[in-house]
């Protein structure tokens, strides 16, 4: 009596949330480096606007506020970077991948929601990231600063900012109707942070009442705890404070975009 032997027919390849995110991370990062206007932003922007901010630095009484030129040029470098490389070339790619109904697509195979989302983001969070250590060492060698007297809390500070731009990248998108009104909506938020996040004016310099105010922006406890961090004379409560206004910030980019997201072009 024969028997027949069958082949055993192999198993499916199963994949991880890091396998997929990271596959859609690199087919994202080709794109990027495809859009011109986008990698100017991320690339180049914020290693120039650094320059603008040492020469308002020679007109200011730094002094007064326990500064120098390094401690006020560096935090604003990583301040620049977050909203550049990071928050505006997010929005731009979110609405793009989107209106061209990538999105879309992904949705219907194996990736998650936030695997879409945060794999989308990590090209520009690690470009993001790269370019703040890159400025760092550069203001450190330029402008004569030391070590920092609390790493830890430049750590908390430019994790809290990346994580914060990208998802505050995928609110705004929620809000743009196409990829040529990305170029102006993160416009609004891109002026604030600039003007009262203390990344050229810092906030020992402003009116009390204005600095009260100006310490509820999305990027204020970025530059707070990076500054922080350097100079070593932010206390255990203000630390707290800043890493809890940036949590918050965070927890409300996160429910808007879990309320107001769209996956497809709006018609």
């Amino acid at each position: 009596m024969s028997t027949t032997r069958t082949t055993p027919r192999p198993a499916p390849a199963t994949t991880t949330p890091l396998s997929r995110m990271t596959a859609l991370a690199r087919a994202e990062l080709t794109l990027l480096g495809r859009t011109r206007g986008a990698l100017f932003a991320a690339l180049f922007v914020p290693l120039l606007m650094p320059i603008s901010v040492r020469s308002a630095a020679r007109e200011m009484d730094l002094a007064e506020a326990g500064l120098n030129t390094g401690t006020l040029v560096l935090p604003a470098a990583v301040g620049f970077s977050l909203l550049f490389a990071v928050y505006s070339v997010l929005v731009g790619a979110f609405v793009v991948r989107r209106e061209e109904l990538v999105l879309k697509r992904l949705r219907t195979g194996e990736l998650r929601d936030i695997e879409i989302l945060a794999g989308s983001a990590l090209p520009a969070v690690l470009t993001g990231l790269a370019q703040c250590l890159l400025l760092a060492a550069g203001c450190v060698a330029l402008l004569d600063l030391s070590a920092p007297s609390a790493p830890h809390l430049v750590v908390l500070g430019l994790l809290s900012g990346l994580v914060m731009c990208a998802a505050l990248a995928a609110a705004t998108a929620s809000f743009t109707r196409t990829g040529e009104s990305a170029q102006v909506t993160p416009m609004p938020l891109l002026m604030v942070s600039m003007i009262g996040s203390g990344m050229f004016v810092p906030l020992e310099l402003l009116p009390d009442r204005v600095a009260s105010v100006c310490e509820l922006l999305p990027l204020t406890p970025v530059v707070t705890l990076v500054r922080g961090g350097w100079t070593g004379s932010l206390s255990a409560y203000e630390a707290l404070g800043a890493l809890g206004t940036a949590m918050a910030w965070i927890l409300i980019a996160v429910f808007a975009v879990r309320r107001w997201f769209r996956w497809e072009p709006r018609h």
